[in-house]
């Protein structure tokens, strides 16, 4: 199927139907004026070209316009979160109702705790991935201690077998089973940050319900990456950023989705502001809350708009890539890239991410035994913009809107001749 070769990577982008994509945006140089192969985006995305565009439309109607702006501009700001709505529910696989973009993921996480983690004395614990990401794991446990819980007893760790570095659906199982009457809520991270491990989101959902506990889910390495599928899912709520794979710039704005079931459950706990209050009344001040139905009414204050304008540019250009489209490429390049790492043949390697492109993103962790920073440092000398986590991990994540075969071809080639010299 792939040859470990550059003839057959050319031969594969000027196949792929997708190729043109890479010149939407702007691809990093070194000082010599060289493209540099940026496997990062599962920590950055690449600026699409237009971005600059849609953010000076912007910053020109806020010139030429004034407060006027938020009725009269071209995309009016009032209603400039509904203009990503659509698109970003594409993504997800949600109801356009569902989703909402604001705050940032953090926040977000916060916020639908506040919701959706209901402890009792008697439930109140909750189920993290035992990597899950240090942000996800802080929140969670400041949550347990607002309530007045020890997270060394409140927190539930799902963690690898020894020996192991992947998650077992069924060691969830078993927690459940044994601890099931006590868990307030499953929280876990879709594809996990360090391992590149995609959780089977369905079943985790179906699970939780059955224990009568609340189930959500992070999707930092996952929008964008893979279809999440969240009303099919059926989670109560999910959350996710936007400046990974969603292309739109560092720090911007992150996404949240609330499942339908809960879209006029106006006895929800939640901590609120005017953004989330009905649209028809909003600027009447006397009014008291009167929450918007669906994941609008979590919203907090209006949004900035600058920020918004880069998520539109992103999401514009995945709409017209196809996010089907994109994860069949994204298949085959990540297939690419872990037959060409199994081909450099050095016992030190070993990809902890799974084989079963089901199983994971676009992302590979790549464990390189008895290797320290100083492999990460040489591989970016060697013009190569890739991830490095404590204690061996290289991760690279060939992103299909703008990664290539030959990309991919040329970081197999770096790293074997770094491992090599050493």
């Amino acid at each position: 199927m792939y040859e470990n070769s550059l003839e057959f990577a050319r031969q594969c982008d000027k196949e792929d139907p997708l190729s043109e994509f890479r010149d939407k945006f702007h691809i990093p140089k070194d000082n010599k004026g060289e493209p540099l192969i940026y496997l990062c985006g599962n920590s950055l995305g690449l600026q699409p070209k237009t971005t600059s565009e849609y953010i000076k439309k912007e910053l020109d109607d806020w010139a030429s316009l004034g407060v006027e702006g938020h009725t009269e501009a071209e995309h009016p700001w009032l209603p400039y979160h509904e203009f990503l709505t659509e698109k970003m529910a594409k993504i997800v696989g949600a109801k356009p109702s569902e989703v909402v973009m604001m705050n940032t993921l953090t926040t977000n996480l916060h916020l639908m705790m506040v919701s959706f983690y209901q402890p009792t004395s008697s439930r109140y614990k909750i189920v993290v991935e035992s990597d899950a990401f240090p942000s996800d794991k802080y929140a969670v446990e400041s949550q347990l201690k607002f309530h007045g819980f020890d997270p060394k007893d409140g927190l539930i760790l799902w963690t690898p077998r020894e020996g192991e570095e992947l998650c077992r659906f069924e060691d969830l199982e078993q927690i459940m089973n044994e601890q099931g009457n006590e868990i307030a809520l499953l929280m876990i991270g879709n594809t996990n940050y360090y391992s590149g491990q995609n959780f089977p989101l369905k079943k985790i959902a179906e699970l939780g319900h059955s224990h009568g506990s609340l189930v959500g889910f992070d999707l930092a390495h996952g929008a964008g990456n893979i279809f999440p599928d969240l009303h099919n899912t059926g989670a109560d709520f999910a959350v996710w950023c936007s400046y990974k794979y969603l292309n739109s710039g560092p720090g911007s704005l992150a996404g949240c989705f609330v499942h339908e079931r809960h879209a006029n459950n106006t006895e929800l706990n939640r901590f609120t502001g005017w953004w989330g209050h009905n649209k028809q009344t909003r600027f009447n001040m006397r009014h008291e809350f009167d929450p918007l139905p669906g994941a609008e009414g979590w919203q907090l204050s209006n949004p900035p708009i600058l920020s918004m304008a880069a998520i539109l540019a992103s999401l514009d250009v995945f709409d017209e890539a196809g996010f089907q489209n994109l994860r069949e490429k994204s298949e085959k390049l990540t297939g690419y890239l872990e037959f060409l790492v199994d081909d450099i043949g050095d016992d030190r390697i070993k990809i902890i991410t799974p084989r079963n492109p089901e199983e994971r993103g676009c992302q590979l962790s790549i464990q390189v035994r008895s290797a320290n920073k100083l492999l990460h440092t040489r591989l970016t000398e060697a013009g190569v913009i890739s991830d490095w986590r404590e204690p061996d991990v290289v991760r690279v994540a060939p992103a299909p809107l703008y990664n290539s075969y030959e990309d991919v071809f040329h970081f197999a080639e770096r790293l074997k001749n770094i491992l090599a010299n050493e």
